[in-house]
């Protein structure tokens, strides 16, 4: 055999041959795998070693076997195409990933859905989520958005119901302990009072006044108040022990099984405010769009629940309660 230039490498059309023949151990089983007669899978084979220099198969009657450099090449060629392989799978896997688009506002974006999106991500992989997290109401087909979930008076937004909005005052527990009193909505007098930022020269915000009258005290004026941005900022600045916040259940009810908020007195009130969920008439058709919406719903139902009052107990669980 010809003395072969080591710094030249194969064919790798050749290698790729050789190794499905060295995999199998049949001249037979790699040609048809490689759409080509058993005698030209022979000949490929009888090419590469002459460009190599050195045998790399044993050949018997109906047996076929590798010698000690066919055995190194085959570890070679195997490694490098199962790498070759691995790339391929990524580059194409991200080629066929869905990116799928829901807007939303940025309360509930930042207290429900994203808490909540690892499950979803970890139960549908290859399905990328972009929220569009604003106050404003996006058009879904110039915005390419596929899903809204929209926060809008009851009976008036499209869509498909989720929840009702509760209101409920909300602190911080060190403010409890160290503050004035607050065992009722009269107590808010002596308290700094939280909300999104109101229009200049409107006094009070519009949503502690309407709590406030609703549970008789239109005339009542806080210690002070605290004016933020958006809803995300209200709460930080109630955990933080800055005043008092108007809780939207269910959005802070994490942080009300936390203990990082609490109310200090139960006197919720549902508003005429709640959630829908709209999808896209572009997008409804999609699979990944429909298993992001039977989520929601799923969620949205699960999180309807924890708003119910509890059942009255009955019979002897009922006196033992009374009993501790």
């Amino acid at each position: 055999m010809p003395t072969p230039d080591p710094s030249r490498l194969p064919p790798l059309d050749l290698l790729a041959s050789f190794e499905l023949a060295a995999r199998h151990l049949s001249f037979t089983r790699a040609a048809a795998e490689r759409f080509v007669t058993q005698s030209a899978m022979s000949r490929q084979m009888q090419q590469l070693e002459e460009q190599l220099g050195v045998p790399l198969f044993v050949r018997r009657h109906r047996a076929l076997l590798l010698t000690e450099d066919g055995q190194r090449l085959q570890a070679a060629c195997s490694d490098a195409l199962d790498r070759i392989r691995g790339t391929l799978s990524q580059i194409r896997s991200r080629e066929r990933r869905e990116v799928l688009g829901i807007t939303t506002t940025t309360g509930l974006a930042s207290l429900w859905l994203i808490p909540r999106l690892p499950e979803f991500t970890r139960t549908n992989p290859g399905i990328d989520v972009r929220i569009d997290a604003d106050m404003g109401v996006r058009d879904l087909a110039r915005d390419q958005l596929d899903i809204a979930i929209r926060y809008a008076a009851l009976g008036s937004a499209e869509g498909r119901p989720l929840w009702r909005e509760t209101l409920t005052p909300v602190c911080s527990p060190s403010l409890l302990r160290r503050g004035p009193p607050l065992a009722s909505p009269a107590d808010l007098v002596h308290h700094t009072l939280i909300q999104l930022q109101a229009p200049v020269g409107s006094g009070m915000p519009v949503e502690w006044a309407t709590w406030l009258r609703s549970m008789g005290l239109p005339e009542l004026q806080p210690a002070a108040t605290i004016s933020v941005n958006s809803y995300g900022e209200a709460v930080a600045a109630a955990q933080a022990g800055q005043g008092i916040a108007l809780g939207r259940r269910p959005l802070i009810d994490h942080l009300l099984r936390a203990r990082s908020l609490v109310v200090p007195f139960k006197l919720a009130k549902a508003t005429q405010k709640g959630y829908s969920l709209v999808v896209a008439p572009h997008a409804a058709e999609r699979p990944a769009v429909q298993a992001m919406v039977a989520w929601l719903l799923a969620q949205a139902e699960a999180t309807e629940r924890t708003l119910q009052p509890p059942k009255r107990r009955r019979g002897p669980d009922a006196a033992a309660d009374r009993q501790a």
